[in-house]
């Protein structure tokens, strides 16, 4: 005898995204995700009254967001303006990409006097034979003004 029973099929619930399973999948720490909180940058979901925190999977994609601008060197303030602005401004991120840019640039020239300057000194290191070392010489002056 055959009967018309509808057969459950045993599909697994997802598992719940407390702040762990979070700062797991998306490679940061605990502490990371809370700071993100208090800055604003991702929701804090209601306690329940027993339990843990549940939160949605698009705190995922926004922290991964935020992971990734840190990466191309916005901070998290420059960060939270670009969430503000959404994916429909695209006229005003991509002059805080510019602004970024032009500072990333800046700091890279820097960068390059300052390895220009290192890189002297240690030749007029090599190359004296004084009882003063060169670079202990130049750090001991006063910077011209």
């Amino acid at each position: 005898m055959t009967t018309n029973r509808r057969i459950r099929s045993k599909q697994p619930r997802p598992t719940p995204l407390t702040i762990g399973r979070l700062a797991r999948q998306t490679s940061v720490n605990v502490e990371t995700v809370r700071y993100y909180q208090r800055l604003g940058l991702v929701e804090e979901p209601l306690k329940p009254y027993s339990g843990f925190r549940i939160y949605p999977t698009t705190s995922v994609d926004r922290i991964k967001f935020i992971k990734r601008a840190q990466r191309l060197g916005f901070t998290l303030a420059e960060i939270a303006e670009l969430l503000d602005l959404g994916e429909g401004r695209c006229a005003d991120v991509r002059q805080r990409a510019e602004s970024r840019r032009a500072q990333i640039r800046a700091q890279i020239r820097s960068l390059r006097a300052l390895d220009t300057t290192l890189k002297e000194l240690i030749d007029a290191c090599r190359s004296e034979r004084t009882p003063t070392c060169p670079i202990v010489a130049t750090l001991a002056k006063d910077p011209p003004h």
